[in-house]
């Protein structure tokens, strides 16, 4: 049978992993809103019309 220092280093694991998929979705998810305000930036500036956001 598994000993309790087992279960304990699954579970950090567990924990570690999903802490580390949220935290890179969020990493993920703020550079492609950088991305698209620097579009947005770049036809403002080159006085094109918006896509109406």
């Amino acid at each position: 049978m598994a000993s309790i220092k087992d279960v304990v280093k699954f579970f950090v694991f567990l924990a570690g992993g999903l802490t580390a998929i949220i935290v890179g979705a969020f990493m993920i998810r703020g550079t492609m809103h950088m991305w698209d305000n620097s579009e947005d930036n770049k036809e403002e500036e080159e006085g094109e019309e918006g896509e109406g956001r």
